[in-house]
């Protein structure tokens, strides 16, 4: 899969574009100004695989939460503002990574260049955003609606205005809860454009329909070879944000490593709750991340080892019992209740194993 030219920008200790990987960004929904609680989520997002974090900045407390955050977390920070120009400034002054702002909003061109000039000075870059909400009265009476060209036009106006002011180091990000016309105005902008871009779809919705419709969306960005970081934007705790992201990258074959989990969809034949199992293996193999393999949770000890004959790991059920397999092969076979133990037995060893240049061995 090819991936569009952009320009390198660094993020902190982080780089974007330039080819370097696509990297996962999440937003905290803790307050900012509770630097504790803040930097305990930014902790746990860590550890399932964000690489760039964003928080919100609407209050003069928030942006000098910022110091406080920085000397406990691990990842960039971004630092996200509406409206205010001073956050903006405070915000950068206090150690953001980042900074995203959209122009338009933050009112004169005397106060877009104090902002600008705020970034130089410190040498941040400035996410340039533009949402479908926010799209300019004139761009909607333009184009007879909101649309992705008037979402493109948008952003372009921006970043033109922040380069006559003689700054180049910026992301763009262009976002709509429209999947479709998303996807047009990303089509559109990088052709435009060499800068970055952040995508995603915002505003998708909860964790069941925010999945559908960033997999889509972002799906079909990313095999186009546009975006270079990105965001599943869902309403629910944003470490499943992180977890669609991987994801998504790993089953477009855009990043390596961490387990992939595959089950059988269950039927009449099925006699051990496979569902409960499933969930409960997938929450368990992310301890191992580390390990590139192919885990089943197959309902149906007759077929499933065959069916799953790929896998490098597998259960599969029987009535009120199961088999732990390997490739195919059956290993030892057990009461459904040692299943998971057993499942995590065999990954501790092919972790070991690892960790000492080793084939795990098979019993």
């Amino acid at each position: 899969m090819g991936r569009n030219e952009t320009r390198q920008i660094r993020i902190g200790g982080r780089v974007i574009g330039g080819g370097h990987p696509i990297l996962i960004q999440s937003m905290c929904n803790t307050k900012t100004e509770d630097a504790a609680a803040t930097a305990e989520q930014i902790l746990r997002l860590e550890a399932a695989g964000c690489d760039i974090i964003r928080v919100a900045v609407p209050t003069m407390e928030a942006a000098a939460a910022i110091r406080e955050i920085k000397r406990q977390i691990h990842i960039p920070l971004v630092a996200d503002i509406h409206f205010d120009y001073k956050l903006a400034i405070a915000a950068i002054e206090c150690g953001a990574d980042k900074i995203r702002i959209n122009p338009g909003n933050i009112g004169s061109r005397e106060r877009v260049q104090a902002v600008v000039d705020k970034a130089r000075e410190m040498e941040i870059p400035i996410r340039v955003g533009v949402n479908s909400g926010s799209l300019e009265k004139p761009l909607i009476e333009k184009y007879g609606g909101v649309t992705a060209e008037g979402l493109v036009e948008s952003a372009l106006d921006k970043v033109r205005m922040i380069e006559e002011m003689g700054y180049g180091n910026l992301v763009i990000s262009i976002k709509s809860s429209d999947v479709m016309m998303c996807v047009k105005a990303h089509e559109l902008i990088a052709k435009k454009t060499d800068y970055p871009l952040h995508v995603g779809i915002t505003e998708a919705g909860t964790v069941i329909s925010g999945n559908i419709k960033s997999a889509v969306g972002l799906g079909i960005m990313l095999h186009e070879g546009i975006g270079d970081t990105i965001r599943v934007s869902l309403t629910g705790d944003p470490v499943e944000e992180v977890k669609s992201a991987k994801l998504i990258l790993k089953t477009l074959g855009l990043r390596q490593g961490g387990i992939e989990v595959v089950s059988c969809p269950t039927c009449g034949r099925t006699r051990i709750d496979l569902i409960g199992l499933a969930n409960r293996v997938e929450t368990m193999v992310t301890e191992f991340d580390h390990l590139n393999i192919k885990v089943a949770v197959m309902g149906c000890a007759v077929n499933g080892p065959g069916e799953a004959r790929e896998a490098d790991l597998g259960v599969a059920g029987g009535n009120g019992e199961g088999l732990l397999f390997r490739k195919g092969e059956i290993i030892r076979k057990m009461p459904e209740e040692e299943l998971l133990g057993a499942l995590r037995e065999e990954l501790e060893k092919m972790s070991a194993a690892q960790s000492c240049g080793k084939e795990a061995p098979v019993k």
